[in-house]
């Protein structure tokens, strides 16, 4: 399923990138932390609960997803990357897992595995010591 997410709900802010860049790095602000407010989302209830469940480190205590994109040397390429991200992290909570269906096992795979318990058995009762008198 495909979302749109207002552009109110989503907050970006430029800061500056860390790492190795020289010059570049400590005086441009390309790299983007965008938040999103799970919680007070437009999103479906439904995808609320699997995201705010999900085991993710971008996900904070109060239900903030925050992601930072510093992989481009241009903001607008670092903002559609973290928009992106965004957008990748809510399709996986929008999709639902199918529920299994916990099943017995056929009469059939019973008897075959206890005949392979039986041979494998058998196997073990051959590497016994050989009486010498019989």
């Amino acid at each position: 399923m495909k979302f749109t997410i207002p552009d109110n709900e989503i907050e970006l802010s430029a800061v500056r990138s860390a790492g190795a860049g020289g010059q570049n790095v400590n005086k441009v602000s390309s790299a983007i932390h965008l938040r999103f407010d799970v919680a007070a989302s437009s999103l479906p209830g439904g995808v609320k609960a699997r995201l705010l469940g999900m085991k993710d480190q971008r996900l904070t205590r109060d239900g903030v997803v925050v992601i930072k994109a510093q992989q481009h040397r241009s903001q607008d390429m670092n903002r559609q990357e973290a928009l992106d991200r965004l957008h990748a992290l809510i399709e996986s909570a929008a999709h639902v897992p199918k529920l299994r269906r916990p099943t017995k096992p056929t009469r059939a795979s019973k008897r075959r595995r206890l005949e392979g318990k039986i041979r494998r058995g058998r196997i073990k009762q051959l590497r016994g010591k050989v009486n010498p008198e019989s």
